[in-house]
């Protein structure tokens, strides 16, 4: 008797650029530095960027590849893909997305579905274009609509979300009484 098995298959790209545009690029490299920054020192948070998430086990056509991603009680290191089967069954906490031109709103609307289906804690879209910030925060289950969005200071990364006059700044909370910014374009 011969056993057949089927391999499935997990991607490690989208076939989609991380970026469509050099201020979208920055914005998505700045968020994702400044986080690396806060949680350098615990090797128990993990930051990635452009990384295809696989929340479902057996199901490849189910993912999402986040601007920035951060995963609190996973290992730092380097991965092809984020399993979260393999990661303790942890989905990223907190998401940050930069809108480009090209994003449709039904693209960023079906983003928004997944996030809260898959139980991302926090989540934040930058539209660098119209330097606008929106963020949803999960409250009973769902996420739901951070308002006002100005002077939020996020529970997971300590961090509070000011728009200026370059753009989106987030100060880290240890330095709330200073200027010491973690990202500004």
């Amino acid at each position: 008797m011969q056993l057949i098995t089927d391999t499935i298959i997990y991607p490690s790209s989208d076939d989609q650029p991380m970026a469509d545009s050099t201020i979208q690029y920055q914005w998505i490299t700045t968020i994702k530095g400044g986080c690396d920054a806060i949680f350098k020192q615990d090797e128990n948070v993990f930051v990635a960027g452009d990384l295809l998430w696989y929340p479902v086990e057996g199901k490849p056509t189910i993912s999402q590849a986040p601007d920035v991603m951060v995963a609190f009680g996973v290992r730092k290191g380097d991965r092809k893909s984020y399993k979260q089967w393999l990661e303790n069954n942890i989905p990223p906490q907190v998401v940050f997305e930069v809108r480009s031109e090209s994003d449709t709103q039904t693209k960023m609307d079906k983003k928004l579905v997944f996030y809260n289906r898959y139980g991302v804690e926090e989540y934040y879209l930058y539209d660098p274009q119209k330097t606008e910030l929106s963020g949803w925060q999960r409250i009973d289950g769902m996420l739901d609509v951070i308002d006002p969005m100005p002077g939020w200071i996020s529970p997971r990364l300590g961090v509070r979300f000011e728009l200026g006059d370059q753009g989106l700044e987030l100060y880290r909370s240890c330095f709330l009484e200073s200027p010491d910014t973690l990202g500004r374009g």
